[in-house]
């Protein structure tokens, strides 16, 4: 009865199969990609690309646009390695809109100009991956590796193809800028690991291998606008000040007011003389707000604020105001660092303290990941906070940890919803390339779902989108004028594309040159 009853349950296969369709159907899976391919046309992304990175200005196959759009789409669609571009080339009724839409905005001089760059027919829409391996060598400066010395920070100066991507971020910063005009630049220097198996990186702080580039978030538009891409064993702190200016060079015509926000890996007295005696030919002082070192002489300075000067820091909810455990102080503090000069600056310093719950164990004290203080009975965290900013101090101190959210919200995106997080090579020029590809994809989507989309599109993650708009099925359907692309009738996404290329549309093109 038993082996009855066990034959009587045996799993049969579902009722169903796979097949290999051997009709070539104008069919995709990335109906709403094409939009991005509408959006780039209209802020001139190929155009700046072809004038900035020139590694395939002359010569035979893909040209720059062709590879950089290529790595672009693929962050869009999901894809997170090189070879993934099979996958998209395999999307048939894709890659027949991007034949068709390519020539779109060239001259007749310009087509035949690329049509000669085949010497037989040319029967890819993408690039293979080995073409695009090829072309990612390009931007790897071999003579900087030879500076390296064992045991010493070195980021190897960009090449004037990797320079060229960071011009093509510029351009498409401003036609955010034009679009949607910002006065204030509130910017976010942090930099985030990304760890990787290739025997060529370095171990970081955390103890595996990974590089560490240096980013720039601009919160007022939500969009990267710099970055450097860096070993893993760099310090967070070396360096920051070049990266500064290289990322106020970036920043579009309109802006009047320059702020910066970060972690104390920014607390170098370099930097913040540089923002504070307005050292910038263009924007003058630059209003700052940085954590900063709890050192000895720091925690001494705490010490001798009284009591009473300690102020509740409150968090607001709805329309409530809750009272933390948390209080925040002004310091009398001058780091050895900066003297007693009379040129020496002059900076606020701020406290915040956090009762520790449960007091740690003797001897314990070094292990805990934050410093801490004991002030008469009770055992503290000790948080610091330099500025030179006149605003309130619980207002400073939530300005300050706004950065916390959007910018380090945005690398969990670059790694883990786009291709940031998976690095092709192990030379160093190659993944920085890599890395400028992704930083155009995730500007690019944040311009599609921060000024196309409607406005309850704006908070969605990236695997919504691909799910609600870009990866949807759609018939392609080619006339001798006219390419369509059509949804499923009483697809709920429909309208939604509609009206963000009725948006694009009327947006104000680049003009021509």
């Amino acid at each position: 009865m038993g082996e009855r009853g066990e034959k009587s349950m045996t799993q049969k296969a579902l009722p169903f199969k796979y097949e290999e369709d051997k009709n070539e159907r104008k069919l995709t899976a990335l109906g709403g990609l094409p939009l991005y391919l509408d959006l780039a046309h209209r802020i001139g992304l190929s155009r700046s690309i072809d004038k900035h990175v020139r590694v395939r200005q002359e010569g035979q196959g893909w040209t720059d646009s062709q590879m950089i759009i290529a790595l672009i789409l693929l962050n869009l669609a999901g894809g997170d390695c090189v070879e993934d571009l099979n996958l998209i080339e395999a999307d048939k009724g894709f890659c027949q809109v991007l034949r068709r839409v390519e020539p779109c905005g060239l001259t007749r001089r310009q087509r035949r100009a690329r049509a000669r760059r085949w010497r037989k027919e040319k029967k890819r829409s993408l690039p293979s991956p080995s073409a695009v391996f090829r072309y990612l060598e390009q931007f790897h400066a071999l003579e900087e590796e030879e500076k390296r010395r064992p045991g010493r920070a070195f980021i190897p100066a960009a090449n004037r193809h990797l320079l060229g991507l960071s011009w093509v971020n510029r351009d498409l910063i401003a036609y955010f800028q034009k679009f949607s005009p910002e006065e204030t630049a509130t910017l976010d220097l942090d930099a985030t690991l990304v760890e990787t198996q290739k025997s060529e990186a370095f171990f970081s702080y955390k103890g595996y291998k990974a590089y560490q580039p240096l980013n720039v978030w601009w919160a007022e538009q939500r969009a990267v606008l710099h970055t450097e891409f860096r070993d893993g064993n760099v310090p967070a702190g070396y360096g920051n000040l070049p990266v500064l200016q290289a990322a106020l060079a970036q920043l579009p015509e309109g802006i009047k007011n320059v702020r910066l926000r970060s972690d104390s890996a920014a607390y170098q007295h370099p930097l913040l003389n540089y923002c504070e005696k307005g050292k910038n030919p263009r924007f003058g002082k630059i209003e700052f707000a940085i954590s900063c070192d709890v050192t000895p002489e720091y925690k001494a300075a705490v010490a001798q604020v009284e009591e009473d000067q300690w102020h509740p820091i409150y968090k607001s909810i709805g329309t409530l105001r809750i009272k933390t455990d948390q209080e925040w102080a002004e310091v009398g503090f001058v780091p050895n660092a900066i003297g007693h000069s009379r040129r020496s600056p002059e900076y606020r310093f701020l406290a915040i303290r956090e009762p520790l719950r449960q007091p740690p164990l003797p001897g314990m004290e070094q292990e805990l990941p934050f410093p801490t203080m004991e002030m008469k009975t009770t055992a503290y965290k000790l948080f610091g906070l330099v500025t030179n900013m006149m605003m309130e101090g619980e207002e400073l101190i939530h300005w300050h940890r706004q950065r916390c959210g959007k910018s380090e919200e945005a690398h969990g995106i670059m790694k883990n919803d786009f291709a940031g997080g998976r690095l092709p090579s192990g030379s160093f020029g190659e993944n920085a390339a890599w890395w400028w590809g992704m930083i155009l994809a995730f500007n690019l989507q944040a311009f599609m779902q921060q000024r196309v989309l409607p406005e309850q599109w704006h908070h969605k993650r990236m695997k919504a989108v691909r799910f609600h708009l870009i990866r949807i099925p759609a018939r392609i359907i080619d006339s001798s004028r006219q390419l369509t692309i059509r949804l499923k009738k009483g697809h709920p996404s429909f309208r939604v594309i509609q009206a963000a290329r009725d948006k694009i549309l009327t947006m104000g093109g680049v003009p021509a040159g």
